[in-house]
This record gives C-alpha cells, sequence and structure tokens, in this order.
C-alpha cells in the first residue's frame, strides 16, 4: 500500500471503498448526513485524495487546510461546488463521473415532464386527501407530451438523451446552448435562440451545467415569454431557475406548471412557496437514483481517485 490518505465525505455504495483501500489508507465519514465544515478541515490536513460529494463545499479555504491534498474525485457530474481555479492553481487534479448516468437522470426528467403536464401532483394530493369524487369530464385536465413541442436548455449527453426519448412521444424538438453543433441539427432536433425556445415550446427542460452566467438563468423575464400552457421542468440545478418568479409566475398563470428535481434552496422547506404551489411538482434531487447508476457512479468516482493518485490517466477527469 502507499503512503496515500483519501477522505471520503460520505459512505459510497457498491465496491468503491474496496477500490480505495486497495491503493491507499482511507477515512470515511460515518454518517448518513453531510460532513460538517470542521471535521473535514480537520480530516483532509494529511489527506491526499479527497472522495467528495455534491454537498462538500470546497473551495480555497478547504484548499489551503489541505497542503499534501493531489486528487479530488467527486461523484457526480457537476462539480460548481468544487473551486476549480483553485485547484489548478495548487496542482490538484479533479476528476468526475458523467455519461453512467445520463439516461437514469433523462428517464427521470420524462417522468418530470409527463408528471406536470397532467398534473400527477394534485391528483395525488386530491386521492390522499379524500377528494377523488365522481368522474368529471373537466377534472384535472392537462396537457398532451405525444405530439407537442420540446425545448431542452443545454444539449449535452442528458439533453441528448431526453431527445431521444422525445422522439418516441413525436414531439418536435428545439435546443439552445452556448454553441450550435451542425451534427445534432442533422439528426433532428433544431437549434434556437433561447428566446425562441422559451416562446415556442409546451414543455421547457433546464439541462445546462450552474456556473457563474447560468444562475438564474430562467428568471420573470423569461418565464414571461413562455406559453401559459407551458410547463418548466429542471434537472440541473436548483440555481438555474429563479424560485421567486417561479412562484409569481404559477400563480399568476404565466407558465401552467412547473416540475423540479433540485430547487433553490435544497432541501427545500416545507414552508417555502414553491412547496404549497399545487402546480409545483418537487422530487428530492432523484436523477440518478436507481441502484444500478449510483453504484457505477461511486465505483467510477473510485477508479478516477486511484488512477489519480498513482499518476494514471483518469477515466473521466476535469482537471488532468
Amino acid at each position: 500500500m502507499s503512503n496515500d490518505r483519501i477522505v471520503v465525505t460520505r459512505q459510497p455504495p457498491g465496491s468503491a471503498l474496496q477500490l480505495l483501500e486497495e491503493a491507499a489508507a482511507i477515512w470515511v465519514w460515518p454518517h448518513d448526513r453531510p460532513i460538517d465544515r470542521s471535521t473535514l478541515l480537520r480530516e483532509i490536513d494529511t489527506a491526499t485524495g479527497l472522495y467528495s460529494m455534491l454537498t462538500d463545499g470546497i473551495d480555497h479555504g478547504l484548499l489551503d487546510a489541505a497542503p499534501h491534498l493531489k486528487v479530488i474525485s467527486q461523484m457526480a457530474v457537476g462539480v460548481d461546488n468544487i473551486d476549480l481555479e483553485a485547484c489548478r492553481q495548487r496542482g490538484i487534479i479533479v476528476g468526475h463521473t458523467p455519461d453512467v448516468l445520463t439516461e437514469t437522470t433523462a428517464d427521470l426528467a420524462f417522468g418530470l415532464m409527463i408528471a406536470a403536464a397532467r398534473r400527477f401532483g394534485e391528483g395525488i394530493h386530491d386521492v390522499h386527501a379524500g377528494k377523488w369524487g365522481d368522474w368529471d369530464p373537466n377534472y384535472l385536465v392537462g396537457h398532451d407530451v405525444h405530439g407537442s413541442t420540446l425545448g431542452i436548455i443545454g444539449f449535452g449527453r442528458i439533453g441528448q438523451a431526453i431527445a431521444r426519448r422525445a422522439t418516441g412521444f413525436s414531439m418536435q424538438i428545439f435546443y439552445t446552448q452556448r454553441h450550435r453543433s451542425k451534427e445534432l441539427d442533422s439528426a433532428g432536433p433544431s437549434f434556437v435562440t433561447l428566446d425562441e425556445l422559451l416562446g415556442e415550446s409546451d414543455h421547457v427542460v433546464v439541462a445546462t451545467p450552474l456556473s457563474d452566467e447560468t444562475r438564474h438563468l430562467i428568471g420573470w423575464n423569461e418565464l414571461r415569454r413562455m406559453k401559459s400552457t407551458a410547463s418548466l421542468i429542471n434537472i440541473g440545478r436548483g440555481p438555474l431557475v429563479d424560485p421567486d418568479a417561479l412562484v409569481r409566475a404559477l400563480r399568476t398563470g404565466e407558465i401552467f406548471a412547473a416540475a423540479l428535481d433540485v430547487t433553490e434552496p435544497e432541501p427545500i422547506p416545507t414552508t417555502h412557496p414553491l412547496a404549497s404551489c399545487p402546480n409545483c411538482f418537487i422530487t428530492p434531487h432523484l436523477g440518478s437514483a436507481t441502484t444500478r447508476t449510483r453504484t457505477a457512479m461511486a465505483e467510477l468516482a473510485a477508479r478516477n481517485l486511484v488512477a489519480g493518485l498513482r499518476g494514471d490517466p483518469m477515466e473521466a477527469p476535469v482537471i488532468a
């Protein structure tokens, strides 16, 4: 075994810990909640590797407390919780877990789209509240998904997987992202501006990474451009959508419904206005939450970390 020491900030599934134990000494946060800052600062002092989760804030302060740190491997695709520039300055390499969660997250996105359009949340509430009465031709009437128009904001792996599912529903597909892809256009989806996408789509899925440029990408002005019959689905990160603007849009009928797997704040308090909007369907960040996918993510993150400590190329680097 090497002289490396790895800090693991949450118990991962599958054989991830076994893979790490074969390469180095490891310390694992034993509790079923995010690691507290003081403990992480203490444990990171002698660590050469960090196996992190998206709930961990990895900033200048933490990195200053980790003079021996060489590798960070995160069990997630997004790395907006990691100060990448600070890692570059210190020569720390960073890995993540793309690809293995693409299809599972796209499944959830499509499920949320249907839930929002067909008013699943309101229906479930009525069943549990004893409000399900006789059949009524006007009761909880929603909007079709098949044959409608889908707009995808962020057309990376997950966005493209959502589009593949949409073809089976005979949907017209628009996408927008920073750079237009002629290869993607030839496959069927049409590149449009964000304004065009918002104005034309029956269902808008937000699947773009979070950055300073995309924070509150969807605000009041953007919501007002959407159809009053349209649904907004967010599977990216909570801060991509301004929650105050979304509450206003849902309450005033600017849009028909929303379905969120991510929120701002997260977790969302039961007292938050979004939690009481009947036309807002919220799931607790379940995008990659299947046994097979979470295990694949955990084991890929472990292989990334081991490779980085050995000086070998990571399978999925952010910073090599």
